[in-house]
């Protein structure tokens, strides 16, 4: 079997039409699931972009793996099962954001950039050191740095080629990623570079139905941007909802809450770019309107891509995977964008899974799962034996699930969260923060290194909108207390166990 994994860039699990939104426009990702299975309770291992795809590659917490908070690389020491599929003879092939190591302007001691990166980004093809392959398990690789059009990488090779007038506005472009969080790209969308990474990954499905690859199955890993931000669709996509007609949030006037909060006050609309901002119910319409458009062009290019493996003959023996490595607030309790707080519009993702001969179509399953649960699904759906898969890895099979929706592998999914703003050479200094969450079908229980009278304790099934906090709500207590001695218990069962002693002489 081949593997085609789609994954894009802060996406809402409820961001999918399929899902039940009523202002979005996905078919071609709703026609996926109705022929496959969707997920309604996926969680993310970690709500940032690094950790959690770091995560999705080795199997691994990012406790465990070391990729705490972006700035971290993922070491390369570290078995991914990608390179489990390269060695097994796989064709391994990524399109699109990887994301494990750091590509950002340095902001901390902590910053190490992947080799040649920041040079990759900006010099000329000829001046550039060779780009380091296998990369991480993946022989084939076509790399995007950045969000929006502020995107560099191979992109930029291509739009020389291809629109040459565009080349150094974009080029420019790359040094502002985080400068707005929403506004009007001059780029069309024919070259905008969800477009490129939707015709690269056409060209090599073509590649490999013309047997360009010899006799070996695929590993495509297509990895779009957007919907991250800035947020700036290209062409007609920029206006294809108005923002005066897009259903908002219902807790947008909660942002007191959160001010009032005994740890996340501190960090609420501090770092305005990139985590918790404050949003205006203006600003919402348009930040909605504007992402929408990015997942809309998005699903066009799913469509194309999905079509491709239908022509060439290739549907019956390739999975399909779709997800997203962590949502955004969207305006939930008046914030933007993501970090710290574990609300369900930054930790749940979308999720669906096709596997020929084996998924029933139509089908959803409230079963949770974790992004650390995909790598060992592949490699169990495509019968890799157990003893070549990387060592140490923590997540489960949900063949089972894919099986019988109803079928149920996990009672908790855990979430960690790391991040060192003390280190930041930002004008705010601001303490590190550790952050623990454990889900369960009913609940979320969340508690903050350093802060042993405050947590966050929401009941789900009642309370689906997390506007009550029962944290100190003394009728809860029982609760909390059974909630807090299983998360005790399940994070002493995550810690690596991959080192052994050795035996005496």
């Amino acid at each position: 079997m081949n593997v085609l994994f789609i994954i894009t860039d802060q996406q809402r699990a409820d961001h999918l039409g399929c899902a039940g939104n009523p202002d979005l426009k996905t078919p071609n990702l709703d026609r996926l699931a109705a022929e496959g299975i969707r997920f309604t309770n996926a969680y993310v291992a970690n709500p940032i972009c690094m950790p959690n795809r770091s995560t999705i590659f080795t199997g691994k917490y990012p406790s465990v793996h070391g990729v705490k908070c972006n700035g971290y690389n993922l070491d390369t020491n570290i078995p991914t099962f990608s390179q489990t599929l390269l060695d097994r003879g796989y064709h391994t092939c990524s399109i699109g954001k990887i994301h494990l190591n750091f590509y950002g302007t340095p902001f901390s001691r902590r910053y190490n950039s992947v080799e040649s990166m920041i040079p990759f980004v900006f010099k000329a093809k000829d001046e550039r050191s060779p780009f380091p392959k296998p990369y991480y398990g993946l022989d084939e690789v076509e790399l995007t740095i950045g969000h929006g059009d502020a995107v560099g990488g191979h992109y930029l090779d291509w739009i020389k080629e291809r629109a040459p007038e565009y080349f150094d506005f974009l080029k420019t472009r790359t040094t502002k990623l985080f400068d707005q969080i929403l506004y009007e790209s001059p780029i069309p969308e024919e070259i905008y570079q969800t477009s490129y990474i939707t015709e690269r990954t056409l060209s090599f499905l073509k590649r490999f139905s013309e047997g360009h690859y010899g006799n070996k199955p695929f590993f495509l890993h297509c990895s779009y941007p957007d919907p991250h931000h800035p947020v700036c669709p290209p062409g007609k996509y920029k206006n294809m909802y108005n923002p005066d007609e897009i259903e908002i949030s219902s807790t947008l006037s909660d942002i007191n809450k959160l001010y009032n909060h005994k740890v996340l006050g501190t960090y609420t609309n501090v770092y305005r770019r990139t985590s918790m901002r404050e949003t205006t119910e203006e600003e919402l319409r348009k930040f909605l309107a504007y992402t929408y458009g990015t997942i809309s062009l998005i699903d066009h290019g799913v469509g194309q891509i999905l079509a491709a493996i239908n022509s060439l003959g290739l549907e019956k023996d390739t999975i399909v995977i779709f997800t997203s490595d962590h949502g955004d607030f969207m305006g939930d309790h008046g914030i933007l964008l993501k970090a710290i707080t574990h609300y369900q519009g930054v930790i749940r993702v979308p999720f669906i899974w096709k596997v020929s001969g084996l998924t029933k179509a139509g089908t959803t399953t409230n079963s949770l799962a974790s992004s650390i649960d995909i790598p060992s699904t592949i490699l169990n759906l495509l019968k890799v034996k157990r003893k070549y898969h990387p060592l140490g890895m923590q997540g489960y099979d949900l063949t089972p699930i894919l099986k019988n929706p109803s079928f149920k592998i996990r009672d908790h999914c855990i979430i960690e969260e790391d991040q060192d703003y003390e280190e930041s050479k930002d004008r705010t200094k601001l303490p590190s923060l550790r952050v623990r969450t454990m889900i369960t079908e009913d609940n979320r229980i969340t508690i903050y290194q350093g802060y042993e009278d405050a947590g966050d304790l929401f009941d789900l099934k009642n309370d689906p909108h997390e506007k009550h906090n029962l944290w100190y709500d003394e009728n809860s207590k029982e609760l909390k207390n059974k909630l807090m001695n299983k998360l005790l218990h399940e994070l002493i069962k995550l810690q690596d166990r991959t080192t052994r002693r050795q035996a005496r002489a």
